[in-house]
Parts: structure tokens; sequence; C-alpha cells
């Protein structure tokens, strides 16, 4: 495709920081931009493997603690999130319980919960609320030290970083710049990378093994920054 064409359907506007950032060449810009659609499938695909991890590895520990049934069960009245401070994360489990309705099971309640669902269980009121144990999912973390707490917060914090990239990739942002700016860099890429795989470590997950054959993002950022 002529690059008149490809502008066209992708808009001057969305191509400007690519032509910009590729010294007005228009096949570089083409190609960058291509690269970063690659990108972005490669980092989603590790993305939604860490967030089935997580929120399996959540499950098994409140379903060892509250039954089978604790999702639903956490959000009746009486529930463990039933009061003010977690009134959100009650409601998202109540109107997926309603959207099931007769078709509901616990396994299909799980898979409508998105990653800041499972974020927020780190939340400091969701946290406490449900007895302060989820930190058990990640018996390979550190310990913590004066300088570093490892605690829920910081997790959340982690998985906050996640979710941010997670959204931008969902909402077609680019990955392959400086943040707000038109330079190529794929720094932000390849930090929330290793973030991601840190914490598959944390929860003890072999990330290597999981994601072998899926995982092509250092030698696409190695190729982004070549350009």
């Amino acid at each position: 495709m002529k690059y008149p064409d490809f502008e066209f359907v992708m808009s001057p506007t969305r191509m400007n920081r690519y032509l910009v950032a590729t010294g007005n060449k228009t096949k570089g810009a083409m190609t960058l931009y291509r690269k970063n659609l690659m990108l972005s499938q490669e980092l989603f695909t590790v993305i939604s493997c860490y967030e089935v991890a997580l929120r399996n590895g959540i499950n098994r520990q409140y379903s060892s603690q509250y039954g089978n049934d604790w999702l639903r069960d956490c959000a009746v009245s009486g529930g463990l999130f039933d009061n003010q401070n977690c009134r959100h994360t009650k409601n998202i489990i109540n109107k997926a319980v309603s959207k099931l309705a007769h078709h509901y099971t616990h396994a299909k309640a799980l898979a409508l919960m998105d990653f800041g669902f499972w974020r927020y269980l780190f939340a400091q009121p969701q946290f406490f609320a449900a007895g302060q144990s989820l930190l058990k999912i990640f018996p390979a973390k550190p310990s913590s030290t004066p300088a570093i707490q490892y605690n829920h917060t910081f997790v959340f914090n982690q998985l906050g970083q996640i979710n941010d990239l997670r959204n931008r990739i969902a909402h077609h942002e680019p990955i392959c710049f400086v943040p707000g700016q038109p330079i190529k860099d794929t720094t932000y890429a390849r930090q929330h990378y290793n973030l991601i795989l840190q914490l598959f470590q944390w929860m003890s997950v072999d990330e290597s093994a999981l994601l072998y054959g899926l995982d092509h993002i250092l030698t696409i950022c190695n190729e982004i920054d070549a350009l």
C-alpha cells in the first residue's frame, strides 16, 4: 500500500508522530506503525497469560479460605465485601451474577471479572476485608526491607502499571515512543515486559516455559530500535 492510502485509512493525525519519529520517511513511518502493532499484539498476549495466572492464583487462595463460591458469597448481604469501602467491588460481582442469571457458575463469574477487578483485591479495603492473605499467591516475592515494603500496596501499584499498559494497547495507543513525545523508544515496553516477568516469577511460574513460542517481544523491540 502506498503511503497516501495508508494515511487515509489510519488518519494524518495518527500517523504524524510516526512520520516525525522516522525523519518524515513515509516507508519508515508505515514500518514503525506495523512494528508497533506487532509489539502490541505480543505484549497483549503476555498480559493475558499473566491475567489468567493472577486470577487463578487468587481463586485458589480464596477458594481454600471461603469455599468454591467465594466470589458470589463475598458480595451477598453480610459478605466480606458488604461494606461501604468495598461497595464498588461488591457491585461488580453482583452485576456479573445478575447478568449470568440462570446460567451462573463460579467459573463463568470469574471470567467476567477484568484485570482492574483483580488488581483492586490488593487495595487496602478489599485486602483487609478478605483477611490479608492474598500475598500468599506470591511465594517467591522478596522480603520487605526498610527501603521497600513489598506489601499489598506495592503489588497494587505494580499491577496498576500493567493495567495501564493493557488499556493503552486496547485503545490502540502506541507503545513504541517516549511517553507523550514523537520519539521512537522501546524503554516503556521493555520495562513493563520485565515487570510482568518479575510478577510471574514471584508467583513461582516458569514464565519462559509458559510463554514458549508466544514471546518475541525483545526481538521486535530490537527491530524497532534499529529502524
